[in-house]
């Protein structure tokens, strides 16, 4: 089937954009809206430099958003490989000739935006993940040999990431294929030999960490231990979030950020600014609204028709979760300090650019739903 006939094929543009779950679009920008509010107070009450761009970056995110959601389904599936590729190539520029920052190698500057190869590479596994195991039968993921490939697939990016060094980004990769296989079926005992696998590894892998990396985990074991050296951001994080209370001190009145106690508060430790100015009942808030994204989008996904689309949607929606677990349980001390920012609120133009594409995805999953596959998936039923 040609690229031609799958836009002719099934609905017009009028009708797709009718199809749009237009609610779901309204929960992502009411998140970004409180990313917006948040940036200007972390400039202290100023547009620039972070709010203004920040919108400007979402108003593109959103024209490419509805354009991915009407886009065919087959299409996708189609680029699921080639967009792999590309992001894999990007990484590899990254770790030759990209631009380096607080000790990583991890973008490349573009001018007007520093590209994060990472953060797309996110999305194109998850799509190169679906697009594999479309089709699949239940005898074909409980074959270890079928399982080779995707593997291969995973351990491409994650060796480039790795090098950057991006532990944080290497573990959502991983965290987010893992569940991805276990949607498709594959069988327990695999996961327990892989998890084993790890275990064992962990002496040899701490061995390969930076420096800094191992100070994190021992931070993160023992923040109290240099309160003023490696233990400073998450300290500083906690103070914040005490200090907030159950209402907040009230906008742009937070303490500990607007004299500049709080480092990195406009990306990695932004809901911790969030949280001092609108307390634990902001906090909350904040995170159901979240909740509430997450669940529509497990909704739509559930409607899927075909197996694509399921694990494609799935996979989108279990990664903006872990941007929220890893990034609130970072700040909050549950977890290392590994750079990871909160989805829709951090500052960040490849991040936004990137969840947005994703959801964009999810959509088109949606508004295709009923579209089916023979097998080899490029061919309605």
């Amino acid at each position: 089937m040609s690229y031609r006939s799958l836009f002719r094929d099934g609905m017009n543009a009028v009708d797709k954009l009718r199809a749009i779950s237009w609610p779901f679009i309204v929960l992502i920008t009411l998140a970004a809206c409180i990313g917006f509010v948040s940036l200007y107070s972390a400039a202290s009450g100023s547009m620039q430099p972070w709010a203004a761009s920040q919108m400007v970056k979402f108003a593109m995110g959103m024209v490419g958003l509805v354009i991915t959601a009407v886009i065919d389904i087959r299409i996708w599936m189609r680029l699921a490989y080639p967009i792999f590729l590309a992001s894999l190539a990007l990484l590899v520029v990254v770790d030759v000739h990209g631009h380096t920052s607080m000790g990583a190698q991890r973008w490349i500057d573009l001018g007007f935006l520093k590209l994060q190869p990472s953060e797309l590479m996110k999305i194109a596994i998850v799509m190169t993940l679906a697009r594999f195991f479309q089709g699949a039968t239940p005898e074909d993921v409980r074959n270890p040999l079928f399982l080779i490939a995707p593997l291969g697939l995973l351990a491409a990016p994650v060796a480039l990431v790795l090098l950057q060094p991006d532990l944080g980004t290497a573990m959502m990769l991983v965290i987010v294929a893992g569940a991805m296989f276990f949607i498709a079926g594959v069988s327990y005992w695999m996961f327990g030999i892989v998890a084993a696998g790890g275990l064992a590894m962990l002496p040899v892998a701490w061995h390969f960490l930076h420096d800094y990396q191992r100070q994190r985990v021992m931070t993160f074991m023992d923040p109290e231990s240099d309160p003023l050296g490696a233990g400073y951001h998450i300290t500083q994080s906690k103070i914040a979030l005490g200090s907030g209370g159950v209402t907040g001190k009230g906008f742009l009145h937070g303490t500990q950020s607007h004299l500049n106690f709080l480092p990195e508060k406009q990306t990695d430790f932004i809901f911790t600014l969030f949280t001092e100015e609108w307390g634990l009942v902001g906090g909350i808030a904040l995170m159901t609204l979240f909740a509430l994204i997450i669940v529509y989008g497990y909704f739509m996904a559930f409607q899927c028709q075909n197996q694509f689309g399921r694990l494609l949607s799935t996979g989108i929606i279990i990664n903006f979760s872990l941007y929220i677990f890893i990034n609130i349980g970072m700040v909050m001390g549950l977890l290392p300090v590994v750079g990871v920012p909160l989805p829709m609120i951090s500052y960040g133009g490849t991040a936004m650019l990137s969840v947005l594409f994703g959801f964009g995805l999810l959509l088109s999953a949606h508004v295709h739903r009923d579209v089916k596959f023979t097998r080899r998936g490029f061919d309605m039923a």
